[in-house]
């Protein structure tokens, strides 16, 4: 292997370490159950790997990674939809705690998979006390927008029936 070849290698990779909780945030919200979280991870990272060597540095390197994360779980979100089909159900979920913290985190997290994927991504970069602007540069549109959306998107959660 050639020298600059391992040095872009190790460049991606601490890029993907130094921002890990990032994408596992993303593809969390994204997910129903802990192997669709593992699977989303890695086809984030994957991505990243491919957009890496077309990534110019133009945004922050967080901005980039949120950005190429997302859109990595809204297409999968999508063709997921389109290829629904039967999905075998368990009547416990061994991993979840029954504490009230928890049920109120869960019954949030569900509200929010059921908004549209751009929507979702909107409030998944919001819970994670990223400013309007940083935002917009990541989904494409202007903070004003980004108020807005948050706004409309806040009321539908609101408006959500258990």
């Amino acid at each position: 292997m050639n020298n600059k070849k391992k040095e872009t290698e190790q460049e991606f990779e601490r890029i993907a370490r130094r921002h890990r909780s990032t994408i596992f945030s993303v593809c969390y919200m994204f997910s129903k159950d802990e192997d669709e979280v593992a699977d989303l991870f890695q086809e984030s990272l994957i991505n990243l790997w491919d957009a890496f060597q077309r990534f110019r540095r133009d945004s922050a390197e967080r901005t980039w990674v949120y950005r190429v994360a997302l859109n990595t779980c809204i297409s999968l979100s999508r063709k997921e939809k389109r290829h629904r089909g039967a999905r075998l159900e368990l009547d416990i979920n061994l991993f979840s705690p029954n504490d009230e913290d928890t049920r109120q985190f869960d019954l949030l997290r569900r509200r929010i998979q059921r908004l549209q994927p751009f929507d979702r991504a909107i409030v998944l970069l919001w819970l994670e006390g990223i400013s309007y602007e940083e935002i917009g540069a990541i989904v494409g549109i202007t903070p004003k927008n980004v108020g807005v959306r948050l706004y409309r998107i806040r009321e539908q959660l609101k408006q959500m029936e258990d």
